[in-house]
Protein backbone atom coordinates (compact mmCIF):
# COMPACT_ATOMS: atom_id res chain seq x y z
CA UNK A 1 0.00 0.00 0.00
CA UNK A 2 1.27 3.30 -1.19
CA UNK A 3 1.95 6.17 1.78
CA UNK A 4 -0.05 8.54 1.68
CA UNK A 5 1.69 12.24 2.70
CA UNK A 6 -0.18 15.63 3.53
CA UNK A 7 -0.24 18.53 1.30
CA UNK A 8 1.87 20.22 3.51
CA UNK A 9 4.22 17.76 3.91
CA UNK A 10 4.41 17.60 0.08
CA UNK A 11 4.96 21.48 -0.24
CA UNK A 12 7.82 20.96 1.89
CA UNK A 13 9.40 18.13 -0.03
CA UNK A 14 9.13 19.78 -3.11
CA UNK A 15 11.32 22.96 -1.55
CA UNK A 16 14.33 20.07 -0.78
CA UNK A 17 14.02 18.85 -4.18
CA UNK A 18 14.45 22.06 -5.24
CA UNK A 19 17.43 23.35 -2.71
CA UNK A 20 16.77 26.97 -3.02
CA UNK A 21 18.11 27.51 0.37
CA UNK A 22 22.40 26.87 1.33
CA UNK A 23 23.34 24.21 2.11
CA UNK A 24 20.89 22.19 0.36
CA UNK A 25 21.65 20.67 -3.00
CA UNK A 26 20.58 23.44 -5.70
CA UNK A 27 18.71 21.77 -8.99
CA UNK A 28 17.42 23.82 -12.00
CA UNK A 29 14.24 22.73 -13.69
CA UNK A 30 15.75 20.09 -15.84
CA UNK A 31 17.79 18.85 -12.88
CA UNK A 32 14.49 18.34 -11.09
CA UNK A 33 13.10 16.12 -13.91
CA UNK A 34 16.40 14.11 -13.92
CA UNK A 35 15.81 13.61 -10.30
CA UNK A 36 12.62 11.94 -10.69
CA UNK A 37 13.48 9.81 -13.44
CA UNK A 38 16.62 8.80 -10.89
CA UNK A 39 14.06 8.01 -8.46
CA UNK A 40 12.55 4.96 -10.03
CA UNK A 41 9.31 7.59 -11.70
CA UNK A 42 7.92 5.69 -15.05
CA UNK A 43 7.35 8.49 -17.24
CA UNK A 44 8.77 11.70 -15.70
CA UNK A 45 7.81 14.45 -17.71
CA UNK A 46 10.23 16.83 -18.83
CA UNK A 47 10.76 20.54 -16.95
CA UNK A 48 8.00 23.23 -18.86
CA UNK A 49 9.12 25.99 -17.57
CA UNK A 50 6.53 26.14 -15.02
CA UNK A 51 8.62 27.85 -11.53
CA UNK A 52 10.64 25.19 -10.24
CA UNK A 53 8.89 24.53 -6.52
CA UNK A 54 4.96 24.95 -8.17
CA UNK A 55 5.79 22.20 -10.39
CA UNK A 56 7.60 19.96 -8.41
CA UNK A 57 4.76 20.17 -6.05
CA UNK A 58 1.90 20.00 -8.61
CA UNK A 59 3.50 16.54 -9.83
CA UNK A 60 4.26 15.26 -6.27
CA UNK A 61 0.24 15.87 -5.52
CA UNK A 62 -1.09 14.10 -8.81
CA UNK A 63 1.29 11.23 -8.72
CA UNK A 64 -0.30 10.98 -4.80
CA UNK A 65 -3.51 11.17 -6.18
CA UNK A 66 -3.22 8.61 -9.06
CA UNK A 67 -2.51 6.17 -6.17
CA UNK A 68 1.56 5.78 -7.04
CA UNK A 69 4.08 5.16 -4.54
CA UNK A 70 6.42 7.81 -6.51
CA UNK A 71 6.65 10.53 -3.65
CA UNK A 72 7.83 7.91 -1.40
CA UNK A 73 9.98 7.11 -4.19
CA UNK A 74 11.19 11.11 -4.54
CA UNK A 75 11.77 11.55 -0.53
CA UNK A 76 13.75 7.87 -0.40
CA UNK A 77 15.99 9.61 -3.29
CA UNK A 78 16.27 12.70 -1.18
CA UNK A 79 18.10 10.41 1.54
CA UNK A 80 19.81 8.70 -0.43
CA UNK A 81 23.64 9.18 -0.83
CA UNK A 82 24.40 8.80 -4.29
CA UNK A 83 22.32 11.63 -4.91
CA UNK A 84 25.05 13.90 -3.32
CA UNK A 85 28.38 12.49 -5.21
CA UNK A 86 31.29 14.78 -3.25
CA UNK A 87 28.20 16.76 -1.70
CA UNK A 88 28.53 15.40 1.86
CA UNK A 89 27.48 18.96 3.62
CA UNK A 90 24.53 18.92 1.21
CA UNK A 91 22.90 15.35 2.17
CA UNK A 92 23.46 15.84 6.10
CA UNK A 93 21.24 19.00 5.49
CA UNK A 94 18.47 17.41 3.50
CA UNK A 95 18.44 14.41 5.85
CA UNK A 96 18.17 16.56 8.94
CA UNK A 97 15.32 18.44 7.35
CA UNK A 98 13.72 15.60 5.62
CA UNK A 99 12.81 13.93 9.04
CA UNK A 100 12.11 17.13 11.05
CA UNK A 101 8.86 17.15 7.85
CA UNK A 102 8.73 13.49 8.30
CA UNK A 103 8.16 13.26 11.80
CA UNK A 104 5.13 15.08 11.96
CA UNK A 105 3.52 12.26 9.95
CA UNK A 106 5.09 9.65 12.32
CA UNK A 107 7.34 8.74 10.02
CA UNK A 108 11.48 9.00 9.27
CA UNK A 109 14.52 7.47 7.47
CA UNK A 110 15.53 4.73 8.53
CA UNK A 111 18.34 2.27 6.80
CA UNK A 112 17.77 -1.23 5.53
CA UNK A 113 21.40 -2.54 4.15
CA UNK A 114 22.64 0.70 3.40
CA UNK A 115 19.70 1.83 1.72
CA UNK A 116 16.79 4.62 2.83
CA UNK A 117 13.78 3.28 4.40
CA UNK A 118 10.97 4.73 5.24
CA UNK A 119 9.90 4.14 9.15
CA UNK A 120 7.10 4.64 11.73
CA UNK A 121 7.85 6.64 14.60
CA UNK A 122 5.66 8.01 17.19
CA UNK A 123 4.25 11.73 15.67
CA UNK A 124 6.55 14.50 16.03
CA UNK A 125 8.41 12.99 18.90
CA UNK A 126 11.97 13.15 17.57
CA UNK A 127 14.24 13.40 20.05
CA UNK A 128 15.34 16.46 18.83
CA UNK A 129 11.78 17.88 18.65
CA UNK A 130 10.84 16.54 21.91
CA UNK A 131 13.63 18.92 23.56
CA UNK A 132 11.92 22.19 22.32
CA UNK A 133 12.29 24.87 25.08
CA UNK A 134 9.59 26.66 26.02
CA UNK A 135 8.73 29.60 24.35
CA UNK A 136 7.34 32.74 26.37
CA UNK A 137 3.88 34.36 25.39
CA UNK A 138 5.21 37.86 25.04
CA UNK A 139 2.34 39.31 24.24
CA UNK A 140 -1.61 40.14 25.64
CA UNK A 141 -4.63 38.54 23.56
CA UNK A 142 -5.47 41.89 22.54
CA UNK A 143 -2.50 43.23 21.21
CA UNK A 144 -3.68 39.97 18.52
CA UNK A 145 -7.23 40.72 18.32
CA UNK A 146 -8.75 43.91 17.75
CA UNK A 147 -12.33 43.17 18.30
CA UNK A 148 -12.81 43.05 22.29
CA UNK A 149 -15.81 40.58 22.24
CA UNK A 150 -13.56 38.46 20.14
CA UNK A 151 -10.25 38.56 21.92
CA UNK A 152 -12.48 37.80 25.45
CA UNK A 153 -14.02 34.67 23.91
CA UNK A 154 -10.47 33.99 22.79
CA UNK A 155 -8.51 34.53 26.42
CA UNK A 156 -11.09 32.22 27.81
CA UNK A 157 -9.99 29.31 25.19
CA UNK A 158 -6.87 30.49 26.59
CA UNK A 159 -7.60 29.71 30.00
CA UNK A 160 -9.64 26.86 29.23
CA UNK A 161 -7.05 24.92 27.96
CA UNK A 162 -4.77 25.94 30.90
CA UNK A 163 -7.15 24.17 32.88
CA UNK A 164 -7.25 21.17 30.75
CA UNK A 165 -3.62 21.37 30.88
CA UNK A 166 -3.21 21.05 34.86
CA UNK A 167 -5.72 18.25 35.00
CA UNK A 168 -4.69 15.78 32.51
CA UNK A 169 -7.12 16.46 30.04
CA UNK A 170 -4.45 17.01 26.83
CA UNK A 171 -7.28 15.78 24.09
CA UNK A 172 -9.64 18.47 25.35
CA UNK A 173 -6.44 21.22 25.74
CA UNK A 174 -4.85 20.66 22.37
CA UNK A 175 -8.38 20.89 20.71
CA UNK A 176 -8.77 24.40 22.73
CA UNK A 177 -5.25 25.43 21.08
CA UNK A 178 -6.22 24.57 17.93
CA UNK A 179 -9.63 26.05 17.39
CA UNK A 180 -7.60 29.38 18.96
CA UNK A 181 -5.30 29.32 16.81
CA UNK A 182 -7.77 29.01 13.84
CA UNK A 183 -9.38 32.02 15.37
CA UNK A 184 -7.16 34.24 15.92
CA UNK A 185 -5.76 33.37 12.06
CA UNK A 186 -9.37 33.96 10.91
CA UNK A 187 -9.13 37.39 12.18
CA UNK A 188 -6.62 38.45 11.03
CA UNK A 189 -6.72 37.52 7.38
CA UNK A 190 -10.64 39.04 7.55
CA UNK A 191 -8.98 42.20 9.09
CA UNK A 192 -5.71 42.94 7.60
CA UNK A 193 -4.69 43.86 4.06
CA UNK A 194 -3.08 41.37 2.46
CA UNK A 195 -0.53 41.62 -0.12
CA UNK A 196 -1.53 37.93 -1.50
CA UNK A 197 -4.93 37.27 -2.15
CA UNK A 198 -6.70 34.71 -0.33
CA UNK A 199 -6.63 31.15 -2.35
CA UNK A 200 -10.68 30.59 -1.80
CA UNK A 201 -13.45 32.61 0.17
CA UNK A 202 -12.94 33.12 3.65
CA UNK A 203 -15.51 30.85 4.99
CA UNK A 204 -14.47 28.09 3.20
CA UNK A 205 -11.28 28.47 4.52
CA UNK A 206 -9.47 26.15 6.88
CA UNK A 207 -6.69 25.77 9.93
CA UNK A 208 -3.98 25.16 6.78
CA UNK A 209 -5.28 27.02 4.95
CA UNK A 210 -5.46 30.16 6.62
CA UNK A 211 -1.75 29.43 8.51
CA UNK A 212 -0.56 29.40 4.33
CA UNK A 213 -2.36 32.73 3.68
CA UNK A 214 -0.57 34.26 6.73
CA UNK A 215 2.98 33.34 6.14
CA UNK A 216 2.48 34.26 2.25
CA UNK A 217 1.71 37.62 3.74
CA UNK A 218 4.72 37.63 6.35
CA UNK A 219 1.92 37.95 9.23
CA UNK A 220 3.65 34.75 10.82
CA UNK A 221 7.76 33.30 11.00
CA UNK A 222 8.30 29.76 8.73
CA UNK A 223 8.98 28.22 12.03
CA UNK A 224 5.74 28.75 13.25
CA UNK A 225 3.61 28.12 10.01
CA UNK A 226 6.10 24.38 9.58
CA UNK A 227 5.13 23.52 13.51
CA UNK A 228 1.65 24.68 13.29
CA UNK A 229 1.35 21.34 11.28
CA UNK A 230 1.44 19.75 14.80
CA UNK A 231 -1.13 21.37 16.11
CA UNK A 232 -3.46 20.87 13.19
CA UNK A 233 -2.76 17.26 13.33
CA UNK A 234 -3.94 17.06 17.01
CA UNK A 235 -6.51 19.66 16.72
CA UNK A 236 -8.52 17.19 14.18
CA UNK A 237 -8.69 14.28 17.29
CA UNK A 238 -11.89 16.14 17.61
CA UNK A 239 -13.48 13.26 15.63
CA UNK A 240 -12.83 10.14 17.57
CA UNK A 241 -12.21 8.13 14.24
CA UNK A 242 -9.38 10.30 13.26
CA UNK A 243 -7.80 9.22 16.81
CA UNK A 244 -8.56 5.58 16.37
CA UNK A 245 -6.74 5.69 12.99
CA UNK A 246 -3.59 7.69 14.42
CA UNK A 247 -3.45 4.97 17.41
CA UNK A 248 -1.65 7.90 19.55
CA UNK A 249 -3.72 10.42 22.41
CA UNK A 250 -1.88 13.29 22.94
CA UNK A 251 -0.43 13.47 26.66
CA UNK A 252 1.35 15.59 28.23
CA UNK A 253 4.76 16.14 25.84
CA UNK A 254 2.12 16.66 23.19
CA UNK A 255 0.84 19.37 24.69
CA UNK A 256 4.19 20.78 25.64
CA UNK A 257 5.34 20.85 22.11
CA UNK A 258 1.77 22.11 21.00
CA UNK A 259 1.51 24.95 23.17
CA UNK A 260 4.75 26.76 21.78
CA UNK A 261 3.48 26.81 18.56
CA UNK A 262 0.39 28.75 19.32
CA UNK A 263 2.60 30.96 21.14
CA UNK A 264 4.96 31.65 18.40
CA UNK A 265 1.83 32.38 16.22
CA UNK A 266 0.69 34.64 18.68
CA UNK A 267 3.73 36.59 19.14
CA UNK A 268 4.56 36.54 15.00
CA UNK A 269 1.31 38.04 14.79
CA UNK A 270 1.74 40.85 17.34
CA UNK A 271 4.93 41.88 16.07
CA UNK A 272 3.64 41.90 12.69
CA UNK A 273 0.29 44.02 13.65
CA UNK A 274 -0.08 47.35 11.61
CA UNK A 275 -1.88 50.72 12.37
CA UNK A 276 -3.18 50.42 8.79
CA UNK A 277 -5.69 47.77 9.43
CA UNK A 278 -8.15 49.63 10.01
CA UNK A 279 -11.41 47.35 8.60
CA UNK A 280 -12.01 44.42 6.86
CA UNK A 281 -10.49 44.13 3.64
CA UNK A 282 -12.51 42.20 0.44
CA UNK A 283 -10.59 38.89 -0.43
CA UNK A 284 -10.47 39.28 -4.11
CA UNK A 285 -11.30 36.43 -6.46
CA UNK A 286 -9.65 33.10 -5.48
CA UNK A 287 -6.79 31.96 -7.61
CA UNK A 288 -4.41 29.39 -7.24
CA UNK A 289 -1.72 29.78 -4.35
CA UNK A 290 1.46 31.55 -5.55
CA UNK A 291 4.80 29.81 -5.97
CA UNK A 292 6.14 29.86 -2.68
CA UNK A 293 9.62 30.06 -3.84
CA UNK A 294 9.11 33.44 -4.98
CA UNK A 295 9.28 36.81 -3.90
CA UNK A 296 10.82 35.98 -0.96
CA UNK A 297 13.96 37.86 1.47
CA UNK A 298 16.83 36.38 0.36
CA UNK A 299 18.17 36.67 3.76
CA UNK A 300 15.60 35.31 5.63
CA UNK A 301 15.91 32.34 2.92
CA UNK A 302 19.43 31.53 3.73
CA UNK A 303 18.41 30.67 7.36
CA UNK A 304 14.74 29.27 6.41
CA UNK A 305 14.02 27.50 10.11
CA UNK A 306 12.39 24.56 10.78
CA UNK A 307 10.51 22.58 13.55
CA UNK A 308 13.15 21.73 15.28
CA UNK A 309 14.22 25.80 15.93
CA UNK A 310 10.65 27.12 16.30
CA UNK A 311 11.64 27.93 20.17
CA UNK A 312 15.27 29.07 20.00
CA UNK A 313 14.71 32.67 19.21
CA UNK A 314 12.32 33.35 21.76
CA UNK A 315 13.78 31.29 25.04
CA UNK A 316 11.15 31.56 28.20
CA UNK A 317 10.56 30.53 31.29
CA UNK A 318 7.52 29.75 33.55
CA UNK A 319 6.49 26.17 35.33
CA UNK A 320 3.50 26.52 32.93
CA UNK A 321 2.86 26.45 29.37
CA UNK A 322 1.10 29.78 27.80
CA UNK A 323 1.97 32.22 30.97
Amino acid sequence: MSEVFDDSTLTEIAHLICGDEPPLLYRKGYEIAAFFQRAGWDDAPEYDGTPRHKWARELLKERQEDGTDDAERAILRLANRLEYYNQQQEYHATLKRLNEILVLEGRRIGDDGGQPVLVRCEAAFDDEVRQLPRVELKVSVTEVVRDPELAATVQLRLDEARTCYEHGAYTSAVIMLGSLLEGVLAHAAEIRPAGVRMPKPLRKMGLNDFVDFAYENKWIEHDAKLASELVRHYRNLVHPLAEKRTGHSPNRDTLDMCWPVVNATLNDLAATATATATGPTVPSSPRAPSDRGRGRNPIARSRRPTPATVARRRPGGGTVPGT
